[in-house]
């Protein structure tokens, strides 16, 4: 298309940021030396005491994924039966579940920051629930109180995936300090990435302990092996990534929050599109930047905006959509029930995550806005 406000090349949701090429070559010098290349080296334990240190938790242990990590957490805490969890989430929430052999059962969410309802837990809870797995939906802090009140009134286990979370604060306080354990995500498109990755945050160096051993096979040394594990370990390559990331984190949120506050300025005159405000008491990390199109007073459907952003070269995401419960795993469980998730449909048919990322130039969010203003009103963006 033939517009001013048309990207030259395609501008995507999120552009994984990189350290320095110089600086990525020497951590790799230090790598070819140790031959360490694995198993607990040299840069994985830095990693793990730098992250400790920044994010302000007292254990971590470091993964080779987000949703081993999760498949892990299960395992350490000893879940089984049910578990409550959010239908609105990415799908690797509730594979985890299934993975562990674990009955997923579904709760609404509440609707302004799409996070699992502590309204309607209560309500579904059975003989067979023996813990909750609430998502910080965005990184947006859960309810964690009224999620602890409820574990603690029904004895459930309480783990957060807390994928997109890095960084996050409330009151100055991690939010990943909440709950029995905690999992983060490294993946490419998150804020702090290691290509793939993930973390397990635990309170306590015996927990911390039984997670090591069960993300090496168990083994607690050469010839002991205490629990079936599996093979989740980080490598050297990723912590070193991770600890290169790490010097790089504190601009690379500064600039997602200057690209978040321009498009919440934008766009807050549109009408039928909405966002998401951080609460002014949480330092977020910007890590997505979802809007939420009413097709009634916009005048458009979400599709229809994701298309017609499209064809200006922008490529947003419809993330959640569709819902978990959706998908053809888990559609027949009776929690799984269209009636039983008003808001969840509601919310997955309206979302759409607009691109930000630390090198996204300002010119772009404003095209972005000068698109979906035009387009909401009726009109056209080309001149």
């Amino acid at each position: 298309m033939s517009s001013p406000f048309c990207a030259q090349a395609p501008i995507l949701v999120t552009r994984p940021f990189l350290p320095p090429l110089e600086e990525t070559t020497k951590m790799l010098s230090g790598i070819w030396e140790s031959r360490c290349l694995t198993n607990n080296g040299p840069m994985h334990q830095q990693f793990e005491q730098a992250l400790s240190a920044y994010l302000g938790v007292p254990y971590i242990s470091l993964f080779a994924n987000g949703t081993l990590a999760l498949v892990t957490a299960l395992q350490a805490l000893r879940v089984t039966g049910e578990v409550i969890t959010t239908p609105y989430s990415f799908a690797a929430t509730t594979h985890a579940l299934w993975w562990n052999n674990i009955k997923p059962v579904f709760v609404d969410i509440e609707p302004g920051y799409c996070h699992l309802d502590p309204e309607r837990i209560e309500s579904a809870i059975t003989p067979q629930t023996t813990g909750l797995l609430p998502v910080h939906v965005y990184g947006h802090p859960a309810p964690v109180e009224a999620y602890q009140t409820i574990a603690d009134r029904y004895g459930l286990t309480l783990l957060y995936d807390a994928a997109h979370a890095f960084g996050v604060r409330q009151q100055g306080i991690s939010v990943l300090t909440h709950g029995d354990l905690s999992i983060l995500s490294f993946h490419a498109t998150k804020v702090l990435h290691t290509f793939e990755g993930g973390a397990i945050i635990c309170h306590d160096k015996r927990t911390k302990t039984r997670i090591d051993f069960l993300k090496n096979f168990g083994f607690a040394d050469e010839t002991v092996v205490v629990a079936p594990g599996i093979n989740a370990k980080l490598n050297e390559f990723q912590a070193g990534l991770g600890l290169l990331q790490l010097k790089h984190i504190e601009p690379a949120i500064a600039a997602r929050r200057a690209l978040a506050e321009r498009y919440r300025a934008l766009l807050a005159d549109i009408p039928g599109i909405s966002c998401l405000h951080p609460a002014p008491e949480v330092d977020y990390n910007e890590a997505y930047f979802p809007i939420f199109i009413d097709a009634v007073a916009y005048g458009h459907s979400r599709d229809a905006v994701y298309e017609h952003l499209k064809s200006y070269n922008y490529f947003g995401r419809r993330y959640f959509y569709p819902l978990i419960a959706s998908f053809s795993a888990y559609r027949n469980l009776p929690s799984a029930a269209p009636a039983n998730l008003p808001m969840a449909h509601a919310k997955a048919e309206q979302v759409l995550c607009l691109p930000i990322y630390p090198e996204l130039e300002m010119v772009h969010v404003e095209n972005i806005e000068a698109i979906l203003a035009a387009f909401g009103g009726g009109g056209s963006a080309s001149g």
